[in-house]
């Protein structure tokens, strides 16, 4: 740290920061020396493999964190591209060595490719030895937090509430709850995320019996859903009172009927406390498409749709708390003071991770806030950003930041570059930063960019240990806001939170803007995106797509494909304009594409 910045020299934050990860990556074999020190000094190679692992999570199941673990016991002959490696007649292997190897290493491509963006290159295919499923995607968002799926939600207002970072969560990746909103309500969100149990509704939507047949047809042509409970005050909690469904209304023309006039009243019902597999078989029984949970005075608790149970049934993947098994989840804040309340009622409602969400992180204003957060609450992780330089990252890291978001203008709907002439290609600032904090046990979130499934794996292969969407994950199912049709397609609302619709809701505080009275300069336009589907089947589509990259280029982890890159392993090639149209589809004409896009 202090030499990319003199002015960190003496630094108490410097020393703790190295001081921690001399305790963290690899404590036992350099006992009495910071782990840092001892990477700058020693020549070995394995030293320097151990603490690239120690970023992308378990290496067959062995802890990299764990005081046992021996960085030197883990050499390069244990990994699969060089055990399976095929091998050539010695007449043939001397003719490929003449030839010389094709493409670039990741170092050789950045110098080659000034201002290298995702699609200025090509990872060349390497040699497979293993099916798509054999494939180990594990890896960490934060320096103590792994994830199965590299996967993380941005916190933008329509992206990231609680029904997207439940979805994230049993994915395998993990939702950042934006706060374009109140503090009760982004506590609120995190508490249903964190209080969610797999199959069960903890917040129906519900009505009260003073509602009308066209308010349930609304809410089924707005939300595609019908099957409603109805209870005395109209909210969850309130006495039950009978429930209107599709069939109810199938015969009655008179949309300003009441409901309670067709509602089903007989109902089963499961009382609190129930287990999923009671729930499941009471409505097998039962044959029922809703099934109410109810308390010992008949108030509604939670409601189990079969439809829900069938989808959320498993998630091997799923991201939970070992200690409280809960799902996890992160939160965005700010750097005002205010925001420190903020936090507190975050760390109140178990958040696992808080981001500080700025546009330009390397401000004394976001370290002092990384600085108190972890101070008051040392349990939670902290992730700093964004950044796109070392320097930047440097700052953040002397503060202790957990993680840092590695990003500057170059969302869909972002215009900062344009407005204020400030930022960095995406792909150049991912390998710069990604490759500084390595080397103090840092993983990277590589923020913004992220067209398609290949520009995931392409992140990834420059250091990243994740990605985090927001473009990608607007228009799914679980994304906030309403439907509408634009041209007979289903589409939903995806704004910058540097938008003008953003700033007026409160997210001016994101670019350091002091009151309603400053002039605001917007980074951000409002535009639409077309309907997704569930995420529920979106994500697995882009973990397969991501496994299937990498068995092309011949990795079977995240962590070889970061090691492949360091030896040289991993190849790359640039692309001209002429090479990204050839690899696009074209010379054809009514193509079906995608569902997801990819």
């Amino acid at each position: 740290l202090e030499q990319v910045d003199p002015s960190l020299k003496g630094n108490p934050h410097t020393s703790r920061i190295m001081a921690s990860n001399g305790l963290k990556v690899n404590t036992g074999s350099y006992e009495g020396e910071s782990f840092l020190a001892a990477h700058y000094k020693s020549p070995d190679p394995n030293i320097a493999r151990a603490r690239r692992f120690s970023l992308s999570g378990d290496m067959d199941g062995i802890d990299p964190f764990s005081p046992s673990f021996n960085p030197m016991a883990h050499n390069s002959s244990e990994l699969g591209y060089i055990k399976n490696k095929p091998k050539l007649p010695a007449e043939m292997q001397a003719e490929l060595d003449a030839h010389g190897t094709d493409g670039f290493t990741l170092t050789e491509l950045v110098k080659e490719q000034p201002g290298l963006t995702y699609d200025d290159f090509l990872m060349l295919p390497g040699h497979i030895y293993f099916s798509p499923d054999d494939v180990n995607t594990h890896t960490r968002v934060t320096r103590n937090i792994r994830l199965r799926c590299p996967f993380v939600s941005s916190p933008m207002d329509t992206v990231s509430e609680s029904a997207v970072a439940v979805a994230m969560a049993l994915m395998g990746g993990i939702g950042i709850i934006h706060y374009n909103c109140s503090i009760e309500e982004q506590a609120a969100m995190v508490r249903q995320v964190k209080r969610f149990k797999n199959g069960f509704i903890t917040t129906p939507l519900t009505m009260s019996p003073d509602a009308t047949i066209g308010d349930v047809r609304r809410i089924k042509q707005d939300k595609g859903f019908s099957g409603i409970p109805i209870t005395d005050t109209g909210k969850i909690g309130g006495k039950l009172l009978g429930m209107v469904c599709t069939r109810d209304m199938d015969f009655t023309a008179d949309d300003k009927l009441s409901v309670q006039d067709v509602m089903t009243r007989d109902l089963v019902v499961a009382r609190e406390g129930c287990s999923l597999t009671d729930a499941n078989e009471l409505m097998k029984n039962s044959k029922k498409g809703k099934l109410p949970i109810v308390n010992d005075k008949g108030q509604l608790v939670s409601l189990i749709s079969r439809t829900d149970l069938l989808k959320h049934r498993d998630y091997p993947l799923s991201s939970v708390d070992k200690a409280s098994k809960q799902l996890l989840c992160g939160a965005a804040v700010g750097t005002r003071d205010s925001d420190r309340e903020r936090v507190k009622a975050l760390a109140a409602e178990h958040v696992d991770v808080i981001v500080i969400d700025s546009a330009q992180g390397d401000s004394t204003f976001q370290a002092d806030m990384i600085r108190w957060i972890k101070a008051q609450f040392p349990r939670v992780e902290v992730v700093g950003g964004n950044v796109v330089t070392s320097r930047q990252a440097a700052h953040l890291l002397a503060a202790g930041c957990d993680g840092l978001r590695v990003g500057m203008g170059v969302g869909s709907i972002c215009t900062t570059q344009e407005v204020m002439a400030c930022g960095r290609p995406q792909a150049v600032s991912v390998y710069q930063v990604s490759r500084f904090a390595s080397k103090f046990g840092i993983p990277c979130i590589a923020d913004g960019g992220i067209r398609s499934p290949g520009h995931i794996v392409k992140a990834l292969s420059l250091g990243a240990s994740c990605v985090m969407m927001g473009s990608m994950l607007a228009g799914s199912h679980e994304a906030p806001g309403e439907w509408f049709y634009r041209d007979g397609q289903r589409m939903k609302k995806y704004r910058g939170m540097g938008s003008k619709e953003a700033m007026d809701k409160g997210s001016s505080t994101r670019y350091l803007m002091n009151s309603k009275e400053t002039i605001r300069v917007e980074q951000g336009v409002s535009g639409a995106v077309v309907d997704k589907g569930s995420l529920y089947q979106f994500l697995p589509h882009l973990h397969m797509c991501l496994r299937q990259a990498l068995q092309d280029v011949g990795m079977k982890s995240l962590q070889e494909l970061h090691q492949g890159n360091e030896e040289g392993v991993t190849r790359f090639e640039k692309r001209t304009a002429a090479a990204q149209a050839e690899g696009r589809v074209h010379t054809v004409q009514h193509v079906q594409g995608s569902t997801y896009g990819s």
